[in-house]
């Protein structure tokens, strides 16, 4: 683990992937809530993997241990443009090779929930 607390890092490495945290609980469901680059109407398939990668890269690093995301995407504060799930088996999958990209990519956009809250 790096020298910040496990939240910070955790924001930060999300930042480090072009994500705008707005809010990020390490709670068991992790709740995230970001601000998109992208306010169209459907959610950027780019930025969601975008932070899935910053989780998946913590858990290989060993910085976060593996738990559930539950991702709120705002196109700006208050109006929800969609939001998303990381399951924690599915991260676990992925670290011990039985899941590849794809896979993983697939399960995520089909959590994948345009308008607000599911």
């Amino acid at each position: 683990m790096n020298d910040l607390e496990p939240a910070a890092a955790v924001e930060e490495a999300l930042r480090g992937n072009g994500i705008s945290v707005e809010s990020v609980s390490l709670d068991d469901p992790v709740s995230l809530t970001y601000l998109t680059a992208f306010p169209d109407v459907e959610p950027d398939h780019g930025e969601v993997g975008r932070a899935v990668t910053a989780f998946l890269d913590l858990s290989r690093d060993d910085e976060f241990d593996p738990r559930t995301v539950e991702a709120t995407v705002l196109r700006s504060e208050g109006d929800v443009q969609a939001t998303w799930t990381l399951e924690a088996d599915w991260i676990r999958a992925y670290n011990d090779y039985a899941l590849d990209d794809e896979e993983l990519s697939q399960r995520v956009l089909d959590s994948l929930y345009e308008g607000g809250d599911a």
